[in-house]
């Protein structure tokens, strides 16, 4: 099922109002387009952007990620304590 978006156009400072502990996944898209991401601890993410595009953000830093995804995979990822935010 492909993640959805409920992002009001036009509103991209909006807070998230939702969170989820992500389980990486090269098949199964997040229930939700991220507004952003959190990383816990450090390493490579590779993900699915909004538009589609895989990509893999090596060595993505601890912290929050403004990044609209609809998934995260497992495949490449090294990175851990991932949390979807939306």
């Amino acid at each position: 099922m492909p993640a959805i978006d409920i992002e009001p156009a036009g509103t991209p400072d909006r807070p998230a109002q939702h969170a989820a502990l992500v389980t990486p996944s090269d098949s199964v898209d997040l229930p939700n387009v991220s507004r952003s991401i959190y990383v816990a601890v450090a390493g490579d993410v590779s993900l699915i952007m909004q538009d589609g595009t895989l990509f893999t953000w090596p060595g993505m830093a601890v912290g929050y990620h403004p990044i609209r995804v609809t998934r995260i995979r497992a495949t490449g990822t090294t990175a851990t304590g991932i949390v979807a935010l939306w």
